[in-house]
């Protein structure tokens, strides 16, 4: 329920603080008065669109704020979870529009944007009036309205919806993924019979790279250890040392003790040659290794940098790749059956989706019949006994909301062709007719402030009499606020205001006036017999009241 309404500086609104009552609240006052801009106002801080320039002149910018109860179960709560707003009992929505037409909004404090108020707008405020076209009279939302007066679920068959085109995709995804197989079937095999034959390992590259590098440096030094070996050999450096120490010892016993420190130095170095000897036979058996295995090490190393070339990976993860290209070619192995485990998915999903569908049909035709039955007990009053409301249900492609599309149609005299309910009917028998059609929706739209803008226009005496009841009937359930120039509708309020427009100082300004009982019969005594009011109209606007 809106339960207050705040403007400020906006068109010609100075300042206004309304506060409106559950029930049937209406707001009279001559035209040109301002009646309009109230709901502009209130469309502002709901995030409709509207006019362009709504910032009175001579202000820095304008303000509305509207204040609504918000019951536990209410349907905005679920928008204001999913936009990260905390609910709470008392909702306030906040707006401004600045002077070089910039606008801020804020939800319960919280920075909120345009389209999280018109989220909340469509939980909050249904709009109706002659030129209605966000409701009643947009033939692409009668499904939806006649699925709230049915009380249908739509869940099932959009699930079902959801499985089947869930189902529709997998199988073109696979047939699109075996179709692409088979064109590189060919190169797919050859490719992984070529690595399944080398079989490379993860770094197993740099392994054979470094063992490589090894193998190169033991064969480059090599030579030189082997001819230091032959030059310490018992035919280079060893054998010429035994010689002259054999020498040596020939000659020492007549060199009378001459030579025996030269013995002694020459039997130390041979001692020291053959350690030197063992030291390297042992280096030159560590760099032994067969020319062919590091023939065989290249070919093997040069042949994984080569597959990894050709198919533009890391060495390392040429693993990997093959098991990506074995994936692929076991689509092409497995693609038929696979199809036909997803054409019988595919199947299953349909018959599930036509079966609900089905079931959905049939509840909306005979939600039609009792919705076509209400309005005629509903026009009656109305003084529109010999029209004809009729809700029209054809097939149509299938989609998440069924098969079934709705029209609603009208034929406002006997034997007239029936049409569009926007197309038949004139301006006050559609009025009645939207007015009809919300009374027979009443309860199913908890929580909604019901605006009905001069929807009485066109009608009058015992007809407008009949529309001021309906909507009084209708407000027993809900909050209704009415435009209104009908002075039998506007007797039938539970709270009444009067908007007027005022000249001050060159100044042009709107102002709301909740009124007493004796000032609403001045007003519908205005309503009845214009600038004079006299005692006749005040009495017929007493008997009005009463």
């Amino acid at each position: 329920m809106l339960r207050s309404l705040e403007i400020r500086d906006l068109l010609i609104i100075d300042r206004l603080d309304l506060n409106f009552q559950p029930g049937l609240n209406v707001l009279t006052g001559e035209t040109g008065a301002g009646k309009s801009i109230l709901l502009d106002a209130l469309g502002f801080v709901l995030g409709w669109r509207g006019r362009a320039e709504l910032v009175r002149a001579g202000a820095d910018q304008g303000e509305v704020t509207a204040v609504f109860d918000l019951p536990p179960d209410h349907a905005a709560r679920t928008v204001l979870d999913e936009a990260g707003i905390v609910a709470e009992d008392e909702l306030i929505l906040r707006r401004i529009n600045t002077a070089d037409g910039r606008k801020t909004a804020w939800v319960n404090d919280r920075r909120a944007s345009g389209e999280v108020l018109r989220a909340l707008s469509d939980t909050l405020v249904e709009l109706h009036g002659q030129h209605d076209d966000r409701g009643l009279l947009n033939p692409r939302g009668h499904r939806l309205i006649l699925d709230s007066f049915a009380s249908v679920d739509v869940g099932p068959v959009r699930s079902a919806w959801t499985a089947l085109a869930a189902a529709r995709r997998a199988k073109s995804r696979a047939e699109e993924a075996l179709a692409a197989a088979k064109v590189e079937e060919e190169f797919l095999r050859h490719a992984v019979a070529e690595l399944d034959k080398l079989s490379p390992e993860p770094g197993e590259e740099a392994s054979l790279d470094v063992r490589r590098r090894s193998m190169q440096s033991a064969e480059k030094i090599r030579s030189d250890i082997a001819r230091a070996q032959a030059a310490m050999s018992d035919q280079g450096a060893e054998g010429v040392l035994v010689d002259a120490l054999r020498w040596l010892e020939g000659v020492a016993d007549r060199a009378e003790g001459r030579l025996d420190g030269a013995l002694a130095a020459l039997a130390r170095v041979l001692v020291e040659l053959d350690e030197a000897q063992t030291g390297v036979e042992h280096c030159l058996s560590a760099l032994d290794f067969n020319p062919y295995e590091l023939e065989q090490l290249e070919e093997r190393l040069f042949a994984i940098r080569a597959l990894a070339r050709k198919h533009n990976v890391l060495a390392d993860d040429l693993g990997d790749f093959a098991e990506g290209l074995r994936k692929r070619l076991a689509v092409i192995d497995g693609g038929e059956g696979n199809l036909a485990a997803l054409d019988l998915a595919l199947a299953e999903a349909e018959t599930t989706y036509r079966r609900r569908a089905a079931r959905l049909t049939e509840a909306r035709r005979s939600a039609a019949k009792r919705l076509d039955k209400a309005m005629a007990a509903e026009l009656a009053p109305l003084k529109m006994e010999r029209a004809v409301f009729a809700t029209a249900i054809t097939q149509v492609d299938a989609g998440p909301d069924g098969v079934d599309e709705v029209a609603f149609t009208v034929a406002t005299n006997p034997g007239a062709p029936a049409g569009p309910l926007n197309k038949i009917a004139s301006g006050g028998e559609l009025s009645r007719f939207l007015l009809a059609l919300k009374v027979c929706l009443a309860g199913n739209t908890p929580g909604l402030t019901m605006i009905f803008d001069e929807i009485d226009r066109g009608v009058g005496g015992a007809t407008a009499d009949a529309v001021g009841r309906r909507l009084a009937a209708l407000a027993t359930t809900a909050q209704l606020l009415v435009v209104t120039h009908s002075p039998q509708v506007a007797a039938l309020g539970a709270h009444h205001w009067r908007v007027e427009k005022n000249v001050a100082k060159g100044m042009t300004t709107s102002t709301v006036t909740p009124l007493s009982p004796d000032q609403r019969i001045e007003e519908i005594a205005r309503m009845l017999a214009g600038d004079t009011i006299t005692a006749a109209a005040r009495e017929a606007a007493r008997a009005l009241l009463d």
